[in-house]
Formats: structure tokens, sequence, C-alpha cells
């Protein structure tokens, strides 16, 4: 455990996949902020479990497609100091196929990925880069990579974001900050369950089983480190093989 630790936050981080990146970024010495939207106690007990295992953790809620509300959010934590580590996690689904699809169905998936990255990575770059070491790490999917039926609103969010991530690699390489997104398959959480049957998942995953949020913690947890350091720009799949 560092003495004087990073400071990491995970939008999102109440959730199944979320959670297993805050206890993970804590088991590897960084002060975790976990961050729901509006469940705040969902966040309040992961940030526990991590304190009750020795780590170092808080919980904040706050709408991160609120652009007013993240950033008074945001300049609070920063009085702490600045967070070295960003994972943007936080991410929706509302699944339509194209034709049917309403356009409040479109405006929630995008202002929730791609906006809700806007409002909480661009205040705290400055203040990354001023430490000249950082990590941004934004968590994708597999529909960014291969397209799904029915997602073309969640595609379209988790594919801008692989762009933004390549293009804001080359801005911050020179300041000792590397950005870069993951793209989990199917994995193994409460939101994933009623989506897809067991044969389902035998179908599609050359693996032949959903992936472990912690699977992908793990990844995560690489590209937090000092080790990563020379990885930057690259949208890395975890998907058992399916593409």
């Amino acid at each position: 455990m560092r003495t004087d630790p990073r400071r990491a936050l995970v939008t999102g981080g109440s959730g199944g996949i979320g959670s297993a990146i805050c206890r993970r970024l804590a088991a590897d010495g960084f002060n975790v902020i976990v961050h729901a939207n509006s469940n705040l106690d969902t966040a309040q007990a992961v940030a526990a479990a991590i304190v009750a295992q020795g780590g170092q953790a808080q919980a904040v809620a706050f709408d991160i497609t609120d652009a007013a509300a993240t950033a008074v959010a945001l300049e609070d934590l920063l009085e702490a100091g600045p967070i070295q580590v960003l994972v943007n996690n936080a991410g929706i689904h509302d699944d339509a196929v194209f034709p049917g699809m309403q356009l409040a169905q479109w405006q929630r998936v995008l202002d929730v990925s791609l906006n809700g990255f806007f409002h909480v990575t661009q205040p705290l770059t400055m203040p990354m880069i001023r430490t000249r070491w950082g990590r941004i790490i934004t968590i994708t999917s597999v529909a960014a990579v291969a397209g799904n039926r029915g997602q073309v609103n969640y595609s379209a969010a988790k594919g801008a974001l692989h762009a933004a991530t390549k293009s804001l690699a080359l801005e911050v390489a020179s300041r000792g900050i590397t950005v870069n997104a993951v793209a989990p398959g199917i994995i193994d959480t409460a939101m994933s369950q009623g989506s897809f049957s067991a044969e389902a998942i035998n179908t599609m995953v050359p693996m032949k089983r959903a992936g472990k949020a912690e699977e992908v913690a793990d990844l995560v947890g690489f590209l937090a480190s000092d080790r990563a350091a020379y990885i930057s720009g690259q949208v890395i799949s975890i998907n058992g093989g399916m593409i």
C-alpha cells in the first residue's frame, strides 16, 4: 500500500463491473472514490467493504449528465488533491431496433455515455496534467467494435468513446498520461443476466462462458499501474474470443 496513495474515481462504481474495479484499485493501493448516480447507499456499501479490508475509499453521488452538478461535485473532490486515475464506467442501455427507436432512447444513452464522459473527464484533465502522471480508462463494449442488433444508440455512444480515447491520448501523451478504452463482451453481472441465456452465451462466445467482472477489473488495474506506462490510445477487448 502506498503511504500517500494516488486517488482514483470510478464512475458507476456501485454497479457490477464498477464495484469490481473499485475493489481492485483499492487492493493496488489507490484511494478510491466510488461514484453512483443516485443510489448513494450502494456506493457507500462498496466503500465500506473496501475500508473493512484495509483499503481507502469514499462514496459520492452525482448525475454525470448534469454538467453543472458534476462540476460542483468534482470541485469538492479536487479540494483534497488531484484525481490521477479516472475510470469512466457509468453507462446505460435502452435497446430497440432502429426503425422503432424513440428520440428519447437515443438521447438518453448518448447523454450518459458520451456527454457524461466529457462532463467528468474534461474538468479532471488539467489537474492531472499538472502532476505529470495519470490514467484515463473508459469502459465501452464489444457492441462498439462489432455492432449489435437493437443497440444502434449504445454502439454509437461507445464507438464515439473509442475515437475520443484515441484523440485524447495524443493530446496528453507527453504529460505522462495514458488514455485507453476497455471493451468487454458478455460479463456476468446483474445487468446482463436477463439479456443472455446460457444457450446464447454458448453460441456467441468461443470460451462458452460469460466473463467475470473481476477479469475486467484485473485489466483495468493493469492499465492503471506504472507497468502500463507505454500503452495509450488503445481499445482493448475482453470478450472470450467473440471477435
